[in-house]
């Protein structure tokens, strides 16, 4: 199986509501959804923030919309108002999501033009 960046199968985009951050994943193609649902599971995005989120990752299911949701508990220093950390808003952890490598069968790394 290939490995590839989740950049070549999804869009994210992240943000805060005090310390937990707020990570959206979505599908670029309805044929990526499965390989997402599959492949990101809390305990792989945890691993993947390890240092960062300190607290629980919770996942939620959007099949409607190809898209994942993850919150991220305790992984901003307290959150905006009181962090220390230069990206207290948690803005570039969906740049961080997408370079998460994951497995994925040959065809979606050949719909996805990166096979490895």
């Amino acid at each position: 199986m290939p490995r590839i960046q989740l950049q070549h199968l999804a869009h994210a985009r992240s943000g805060d509501k005090g310390d937990t951050a707020n990570v959206g994943v979505i599908a670029l193609r309805p044929e990526f959804y499965p390989a997402l649902v599959e492949q990101l599971t809390t305990d792989r995005v945890k691993a993947h923030f390890q240092g960062i989120v300190h607290g629980a990752v919770e996942r939620f299911e959007l099949p409607n919309l190809e898209a994942l949701n993850f919150l991220l508990h305790n992984a901003l220093g307290g959150g905006g108002t009181v962090s220390l950390k230069t990206d207290a808003q948690g803005k570039v952890l969906s740049t961080a999501m997408l370079r998460m490598e994951i497995d994925v069968s040959d065809e979606v790394a050949r719909l996805a033009g990166a096979a490895a």
